[in-house]
């Protein structure tokens, strides 16, 4: 009997432990305001809330830290974890009126992906 106990534990030990990577969030790369999709942008991964279902990649072109005219203009790249609802509505407002990537003009554009580290190029 003692042998039968400790395969049964086994056994449901090894399947719990198996299921706990089914666990585990969405992986994003996560950074703030650098100034191109280098270094922190592609070094710097988060586990997701579990809530948060989307990798979003934010990229804008213009001067910090308010965009001004006739300031010098460079790129600024953000990305983080976000709700798939969250990512879809910032996009639908950038792809509306500022997402136009015009060289002289201030803009900004969103992407939403799926899937672990899915936001590690930018478009």
């Amino acid at each position: 009997m003692q042998a039968w106990h400790i395969t049964t534990l086994a056994l449901m030990a090894f399947y719990l432990c198996s299921q706990v990577h089914m666990a585990v969030g969405l992986e994003c790369y996560v950074c703030s305001n650098q100034t191109g999709n280098i270094e922190k942008c592609l070094n710097t991964i988060k586990t997701c809330e579990s809530f948060e279902n989307v990798c979003g990649t934010e990229i804008r072109w213009g001067s910090q830290p308010y965009f001004t005219e006739g300031a010098q203009k460079q790129y600024y790249v953000s990305k983080r974890c976000m709700t798939k609802e969250q990512c879809q509505s910032k996009r639908r407002r950038y792809m509306q009126h500022y997402c136009t990537h015009i060289w002289y003009e201030d803009w900004a554009c969103n992407e939403c992906c799926q899937g672990d580290r899915c936001n590690y190029f930018v478009i």
